[in-house]
């Protein structure tokens, strides 16, 4: 098995989560998005959009960190990442997409470099843009959260699942550009819990970082 990410890029944070929450070993390679090592004709072989993460598993590429956890899942049942229940299993696909649809997206390392470039933002002008769409995500995420029952010590229940996958990569995310967390707390304490496990902590970016 063999994923191909970059370090700080949160969709591949969120895989790596994933894959050793599952218990699986694999094999990193690093394409350096600051670099644009991530558009060179060999890893575009691999994925035409020449974005990370790709997972190559069972003779196959699988691109889009969506699919490819939802793909561990069905693969590697256990321990499972959604729960049993359909609703249940909604609404944790639901707070999966709030972060890697409607968030990530809006806030990543491309369309900062877009904004810059083509639109001539400065870099003050360029962090306004990642705090007013961070901060209407997590505001949103924070009541979800506060509103359901199904809320434990993680986004549902007690045991992690695919929405504390992507919610921890984008709050680290958004701590490098500066935004206090502090203001909603329920989230914050699930990151924190998050931050407990094992399977979190050697997903973490300085533990991937191959500069270090």
């Amino acid at each position: 098995m063999k994923l191909h990410g970059f370090y700080r890029s949160s969709a591949s944070y969120r895989t790596r989560i994933a894959l050793n929450l599952k218990g699986l070993a694999y094999e990193t390679v690093s394409h350096d998005l600051t670099t644009g090592e991530h558009q060179a004709p060999s890893y575009l072989a691999i994925n035409p959009q020449g974005l990370l993460p790709a997972l190559e598993i069972d003779g196959a590429v699988l691109t889009q960190s969506g699919a490819i956890v939802e793909y561990l899942e069905e693969r590697y049942p256990n321990p499972a990442l959604l729960p049993a229940d359909a609703l249940a299993r909604a609404r944790v696909r639901a707070l999966f997409q709030v972060i890697a649809a409607d968030t990530h997206h809006v806030t990543s390392m491309r369309v900062g470099a877009y904004l810059k470039k083509r639109l001539e933002h400065d870099e003050a002008q360029l962090r306004a843009w990642q705090h007013h769409w961070l901060t209407q995500s997590f505001g949103a995420f924070e009541q979800l959260l506060t509103k359901s029952p199904a809320t434990g010590r993680f986004c549902h229940g007690d045991r992690p699942t695919l929405a504390d996958l992507a919610l921890v990569p984008q709050v680290f995310a958004a701590r490098r550009l500066d935004l206090d967390i502090g203001r909603w707390p329920t989230l914050a304490r699930i990151v924190e819990a998050c931050q407990d496990e094992k399977g979190f902590q050697d997903a973490h970016p300085d533990r991937h970082n191959p500069a270090r």
